[in-house]
């Protein structure tokens, strides 16, 4: 396995089924490559149906005595695995920024936010606990909280680490298995990962990771002993998961996509503003569904812009703090450019210009190879814009000045999209009044990744949802269990006193 890091070999990336690495029965491996230069980096498995057959066997084996036993004693398991990947977070991080293209700031703290889901289902013994009520004379109500079975957590390439537990925790905890599909571009981390699970002292079976494309994904919403799918990705193939599984009467949470509005109102802090809205639309190469997109300007704010030019064009290609790495692949790379081409093309005006990066005009060494895009601002004069409108998933924020905060929100209310908004403000009252009206399932005031956490849930609303619940916290606990009621009625107390 440290081969990865020392780039002497290609890494072989196998099932991980019933607490071992085994080969797929296909005996077929695809290509991952890191975008940092799009070389070969490891091989991942293509999983057939009988793999995903053994899967279900060896869950299902599982199932029986991980649900049998106490919550406390399954947290446990928590614990250790919560300290181990904090005791190798820096090697995790490597592996992160190898095949996803993360700089190293953004890859520990996506270690960081999935461990706190850790830590987070750590605590399920003090949430999980039913109620009971006597709720008439000699007779109780009570429930409890059950675990649905065998889960099947499909992730999305953007964070190889953190989404797989915003899932994977919390459904263990509460008695769950889990079946993990990650996505075939970045494998490494959570196989390395489960290591880290099996040493905590996790059975056998519990945890297991099935690797493939579209296939394994339709064959885990089909299968029958699978009861509950959670899926994070393109909203055109989130809403497909979720249809596939409601026809099936299975739960089901699938997560979308994202177009998210910033608007910045005119007493906004410039510094503070202009500092946040820069971060939002170009961390992560702007390959998260919480990223800005759109910012919405309330009137002239020539100044505003200056700021977030300035701050925008002091960002340069790396793996390091303060730097920008690459998209994930060619085919994100050549999406981002014609959206930013076909802009200008429209009348658009670059404030920021991107494709620097992407044809290398700069000359700089490290663009020579892998997949760059440098981060890009767009200036509108038409609303109807397709990169105004339509997710990009990559390093571009599209600016469009309005009249006023009614045309704002109408630009927001417009969207397909429900995932997240934001307001920038000095005023109470103009924060209250936008957060009272958009339509996003999470919002921020001054904050451009509006990212609630724990207890508070993740997820969003219209098509950047589709499902059940929320995907972390307490919305979790949801999911992940079935309440189940319990009415008791004894025969009545044979009444005697000391004198009988």
């Amino acid at each position: 396995k440290d081969t990865i890091r020392s780039g002497t070999m290609t890494q072989i990336i196998n099932n991980y089924l019933n607490g071992q690495f085994v080969k797929p029965e296909t005996n077929q491996y695809l290509d991952v490559t890191t975008p940092f230069t799009g070389e070969v980096i490891a091989k991942v498995a293509l999983s057939g149906k009988q793999d995903l057959e053994n899967a279900i066997k060896y869950a299902e084996d599982a199932f029986e005595k991980w649900s049998s036993q106490t919550v406390k004693t399954r947290v446990q398991v928590l614990f250790r695995v919560h300290q181990l990947i904090d005791q190798h977070k820096n090697e995790l991080a490597e592996l992160v920024m190898k095949e996803h293209g993360k700089n190293r700031i953004e890859a520990l703290g996506s270690i960081d936010k999935g461990n706190e889901t850790v830590e987070y289902a750590c605590s399920l013994p003090q949430l999980i606990q039913g109620h009971i009520l006597e709720v008439s004379r000699g007779v109780t109500c009570q429930d409890r909280r059950d675990p649905v079975g065998i889960v099947a957590s499909i992730v999305p390439f953007n964070f190889p680490i953190m989404v797989p537990l915003w899932t994977i925790p919390i459904a263990l905890a509460a008695g769950n298995v889990v079946i993990l599909k990650p996505s075939e571009k970045v494998p490494i981390t959570m196989s390395r990962v489960v290591e880290l699970f099996k040493e905590a002292g996790l059975p056998a079976g519990v945890l297991q990771i099935l690797n493939g494309t579209a296939p394994v994904v339709e064959g885990l919403c089909d299968h029958p002993s699978v009861r509950a799918v959670t899926f994070v990705g393109t909203t055109r193939v989130a809403e497909l998961v979720s249809k596939r599984c409601r026809n099936l009467n299975k739960r089901v949470l699938a997560l979308g996509g994202a177009k998210n509005h910033l608007i910045a109102y005119p007493d906004c802090n410039l510094d503070l503003t202009s500092s946040d809205v820069v971060a939002s639309f170009s961390g992560c190469a702007g390959q998260r569904c919480m990223a800005a997109s759109a910012l919405l300007t309330i009137g002239h704010s020539p100044e505003l812009l200056d700021q977030i030019r300035a701050k925008t064009e002091k960002i340069k290609p790396g793996s390091e703090a303060g730097f920008m790495g690459p998209v994930i692949d060619q085919a994100s790379k050549d999406k981002i450019v014609k959206y930013i081409t076909d802009a200008v093309a429209g009348g658009a005006k670059l404030l920021v210009d991107g494709r620097s990066w992407a044809d290398n005009s700069i000359n700089n060494p490290l663009l020579e190879k892998g997949f760059w895009v440098g981060p890009t601002v767009i200036l509108h004069d038409n609303e109807n814009d397709a990169a105004l409108k339509e997710e990009i998933f990559g390093p571009v924020l599209s600016v469009l000045q309005v009249k006023d905060k009614e045309d704002a929100l109408r630009l927001q209310l417009r969207s397909e999209y429900g995932n997240a908004a934001a307001i920038y403000t000095s005023s109470g009252a103009v924060a209250e009044w936008f957060t009272k009206r958009f339509s996003t399932g999470m919002m921020g005031v001054n904050v451009g990744v509006p990212v609630p956490r724990e207890p508070f849930s993740f997820g969003g609303t219209l098509t950047s949802k589709f499902g059940d619940h929320d995907i972390t916290g307490d919305g979790a606990l949801e999911f992940f269990t079935i309440r189940k009621k319990i009415t008791t009625k004894w025969g009545p107390p044979q009444e005697a006193s000391w004198l009988s």
